[in-house]
């Protein structure tokens, strides 16, 4: 799942100097907006924010001030030598697209899982998942045929560059064929 529960703190306090010694503290300040939202400065609990932001498609349960607002991260600011968290925007979004969001998110573990299961390159497997996706198609529902839309890929490849003569690359092609085309068991006589 990618929905992440996380508390935040008002902030009162802006400046250079102020998100300092928030950061000092094991926070990092914020800011949440959107359509229909008043814009709110506050402070997150940095490890939990850091977990959460190793999430794909992680869609944020901020609890402030009494309510729960559904966010996804918009800007990330970063340290550029020690990556640390320096600030994060957050645009609250609706509950259909925190939906959307976390069956994308479903979809690509799947594909990875598939990936590995079949013995595939995840990347030639990701790319017929997300040509599928662009063509339409919802995330869950591509992720059954993408291992054998990146099988038959690979078959093409490997008897397109057999057929090339390619002679370095013939032996890994040949391989990559068999690595990816069944085999039946012999005939009995």
């Amino acid at each position: 799942m990618t929905n992440v529960n996380i508390t935040a703190s008002p902030r009162s306090e802006f400046g250079k100097g102020a998100s300092r010694r928030i950061r000092r503290g094991g926070q990092i300040p914020a800011v949440l907006y959107g359509t229909d939202t008043t814009l709110m400065h506050v402070t997150l609990p940095e490890h939990e924010l850091n977990l959460a932001l190793r999430r794909p498609r992680v869609v944020l349960n901020i609890a402030f001030d009494g309510q729960t607002f559904l966010t996804k991260p918009r800007d990330i600011q970063r340290d550029p030598v020690r990556l640390n968290l320096e600030h994060l925007d957050l645009l609250v979004i609706s509950k259909q697209e925190a939906a959307l969001r976390s069956d994308y998110a479903d979809a690509v573990a799947q594909v990875r899982q598939a990936a590995e299961e079949a013995g595939l390159d995840f990347s030639m497997v990701m790319q017929s998942w997300e040509e599928s996706v662009a063509q339409g198609e919802l995330p869950l529902d591509a992720v059954g045929h993408a291992v054998s839309d990146a099988k038959e890929k690979a078959i093409e490849q490997a008897t397109a560059a057999a057929a090339a003569g390619v002679t370095e690359d013939a032996a890994a092609a040949a391989g990559a064929l068999a690595a990816v085309t069944p085999t039946e068991p012999a005939a009995a006589e």
